[in-house]
């Protein structure tokens, strides 16, 4: 459940009431559920993955942790208490989460392609996304964990905006990975922090450095020169592609209006039924008369009713915990850590795409994708400078 601290997408600074900029503003990807709750607070969205699955904010703290070498701590009274393990290894508790995370998001990608082989409806597979995740959060309401917190008409209206934004990202995120190569729409969705800089820009009015800018010239020039010779291309995958960037972008630009003091895990509840409700539809209007007349038929002649319900399962579990874990590791690490650690992640999930799919990619592909992952980076570890170095003159 500390999962949920996921939505306001998944590396970025942390304070949206300061004034600071957000994660929408300027920062670089992170998943769609890192970006938007982290802690009390909501981020903009470990997405595509990422589609996931990081909006109101109280002011964040770091971790704080007893020395390495020591075993032992005192209380009020001097009495010696025992450490824990995290406490007395936090570096090697650091690495786990990140491997986890990792791990996590590429099981995910690539078992949620395959589920396309035989049973090629995003939308539906969309809504099992979104429906495994509001069953996990019902599941520990009912066992206190956390307590549920009462929500009325004021919050349910400031999330609204916010569930609705990561409702369609979430969607046409999966529409595109169903429509082309996972590398290829990882590729596009690499050009989220340019919309997230134009957000700040010319909505928020917050004023992008020049050196922000520049670097994500070979973001933009990266994703043209991968998506020109793209053997996987097709524009349902690439128009669906930009609307998840900008759906989960508009999400970081609404997030900023909405604050609450409710407990982030709560609040990820609270978005992800929303969010829920707001997928169904369409899923019914738009593959409702195509699955009752063929669509669960034919998947469950092609692998068996038990496979078709286990995967779809399995598959909303992996999106759900991947964004947990990836909001867990963002409370542990500074954000300059994180966001070069985000780039990573989106390099094995390229890479592990390419080879558990054995999809051939041209060169002029793989060059492309290389320049923008590059430029994704660089703007990552500016912007994460940046924001250190105001952190750093507000606290002197």
């Amino acid at each position: 459940m500390a999962a949920a601290r996921t939505l306001l997408p998944v590396g970025v600074p942390r304070r949206l009431r300061s004034g600071e900029a957000s994660s929408t503003s300027l920062s670089g990807p992170v998943s769609d559920g890192a970006r938007l709750v982290r802690r009390m607070q909501l981020r903009s969205a470990p997405l595509l993955g990422s589609s996931t699955c990081a909006l109101p904010s109280l002011r964040s703290k770091r971790l704080t942790r007893a020395p390495a070498a020591s075993s032992s701590s005192s209380d009020s009274t001097g009495e010696a208490k025992p450490v824990g393990f995290a406490e007395r290894y936090p570096a090697l508790v650091t690495g786990f989460f990140f491997f986890m995370w990792y791990f996590l998001n590429v099981i995910f990608n690539i078992l949620n392609k395959k589920i396309f082989d035989y049973f090629p409806y995003p939308y539906f597979v969309s809504v099992s996304h979104l429906l495994v995740g509001v069953l996990y959060c019902l599941v520990g309401w009912s066992f206190g964990l956390p307590k549920r917190t009462p929500i009325n008409s004021t919050v349910l209206k400031l999330l609204f905006p916010v569930a609705v934004c990561h409702a369609i990202g979430h969607v046409t995120s999966t529409v595109s990975f169903a429509a082309v190569a996972v590398s290829f729409a990882h590729t596009i969705k690499a050009l989220e922090p340019f919309f997230n800089a134009a957000a700040s820009q010319f909505i928020l009015g917050q004023q992008v450095p020049l050196t922000l800018w520049l670097s994500l010239a070979p973001v933009v020039i990266g994703v043209s020169m991968a998506s020109l010779t793209e053997l996987s291309f097709n524009w349902t995958g690439f128009v669906n592609a930009m609307i998840s960037n900008i759906s989960f972008t508009l999400r970081s630009v609404y997030s900023k209006k909405a604050m609450t003091d409710m407990d982030s895990t709560n609040l990820y509840a609270y978005i992800s039924i929303i969010a829920l409700l707001v997928c169904i539809p369409p899923a019914i209007i738009i593959e409702g008369p195509q699955l009752v007349q063929h669509g669960f038929k034919d998947a469950i002649a092609k692998v068996g009713l038990a496979k078709l319900v286990s995967n779809l399962l399995v598959v909303g579990l992996f999106y759900h915990l991947y964004n947990q874990v990836a909001t867990n590791t963002l409370e542990r690490v500074t954000p300059l850590t994180h966001a070069v650690g985000n780039v990573l992640k989106r390099v094995f999930v390229i890479g592990f795409s390419i080879i558990a799919f054995g999809n051939k990619i041209t060169t002029q592909t793989g060059i492309g994708t290389c320049i923008a992952i590059a430029g994704v980076a660089l703007y990552s570890y500016i912007k994460a400078k940046i924001e250190e170095d105001k952190t750093q003159m507000k606290s002197a």
